[in-house]
């Protein structure tokens, strides 16, 4: 049984919402449900709609049908400036003249609320970011974390229903982003707030959220925890497209003692079938992680394979394998590089079918 987070009712609901731009179909009938305080991801190739639902949601595109609603109204007709939500931009949007004070307080002035009122705002914003001492720094003397965080202060301080964050740590270097992934996630934690993130980065998805939604030609294709998405991926996109994975096609088979399996021809192999509800003769794919093939001691191989390729990245191994003409990967957690088969060898394979995850084709 999968564990999530146990969170609050619905604060927004997308309800069949499309969106076209002239012959171009972006969103087809999207519905999604987002909990209070929940961490929810957008995840999905570049022109997939993600972004397109954020700007609905934020109100800087209309819905070509359909609505949104938070705590049950509908939103649509309410300007952005209007809507109880906040927005982190790709490029940040920040002012270069003004200080990181004025430029997080600057939301707070339009809104008219006292000096006062703004100073002690601004404060516990700069606090909870980890920006105590840049109040009076200008945006160029900030470094691309710091400027990631005076933009996310900017947005909590006006403490909004729900954040929307499309793809804010996108210009960041590898350490840095990885870095505000972790700080990011314990922020929202720390707030309570809801957050609509969203990314194309598969790896940052599974880490900071609780609820991932993988969207694929403007529709979702599957939603749940990250877990769930990345060992029991409902489609073939979603096993590609979150992590690697072996794909194989294949055909179920009813034995004489009435074991259900899969037959897969390319590479000629067998999986036993855990759900008895699929007829034989149905056509299946079969989606293996690449650190469930495991090396094979004499006499248990399923499968034999050669080495064709092998990248040492410290934790980890990757070994491409030649199968009957059928590449395979394999990742192997070995105490050296000398402990693992030589580019060229011959490996017996195998695998506990458990974690083979079977999906219609």
């Amino acid at each position: 049984m999968q564990h999530e987070k146990t969170r609050g009712a619905a604060i927004l609901v997308v309800r069949n919402v499309t969106k076209t731009f002239g012959a171009t179909t972006a969103l087809k009938g999207i519905d999604l449900e987002v909990r209070e305080g929940e961490f929810l991801t957008l995840l999905g190739p570049s022109g997939c709609g993600k972004t397109t639902l954020i700007r609905i949601l934020a109100g800087f595109e209309t819905p070509t049908s359909g609505d949104v609603l938070i705590d049950g109204k509908s939103i649509l007709s309410s300007p952005p400036y209007r809507r109880p939500l906040g927005m982190v931009f790709q490029n940040l949007a920040l002012f270069p003249h003004l200080t990181v004070a004025d430029n997080i307080g600057y939301g707070l002035r339009i809104r008219r609320e006292s000096p006062r009122a703004i100073s002690t705002k601004v404060h516990a914003a700069l606090e909870m970011v980890g920006l105590e001492g840049f109040a009076d720094r200008y945006i160029g003397q900030l470094s691309g974390g710091q400027r990631q965080r005076v933009a996310l202060a900017r947005a909590i301080v006006m403490q909004p229903r729900v954040l929307l964050l499309d793809e804010p740590l996108g210009a960041l270097d590898m350490k840095i982003r990885r870095q505000m992934q972790t700080e990011l996630k314990q922020i929202q934690e720390k707030l309570g707030t809801t957050f609509i993130f969203v990314t194309h980065d598969q790896e940052e998805a599974l880490t900071m959220s609780d609820r991932v939604a993988v969207f694929r030609n403007g529709a979702i294709e599957q939603i749940a925890d990250p877990s769930t998405i990345y060992e029991q991926p409902d489609t073939r996109f979603v096993a590609e497209f979150v992590g690697d994975t072996n794909f194989l096609e294949g055909v179920v088979q009813v034995t004489a003692a009435g074991q259900r399996l899969v037959h897969c021809t390319e590479p000629d192999c067998t999986f036993a079938l855990a759900d008895s509800s699929l007829p034989a003769g149905t056509s299946v794919g079969v989606s293996l992680r690449p650190q469930y093939l495991k090396l094979a001691p004499s006499g248990q191989q399923r499968l034999r394979a050669r080495v064709t390729r092998r990248v040492y990245a410290g934790q980890i191994t990757r070994l491409w394998l030649q199968v009957n003409g059928r590449e395979l990967i394999a990742d192997w957690y070995a105490p050296s590089e000398a402990s693992l088969p030589a580019t060229g060898q011959e490996v017996g394979l195998t695998w506990d079918d458990s974690r083979a995850r079977v999906l219609a084709l």
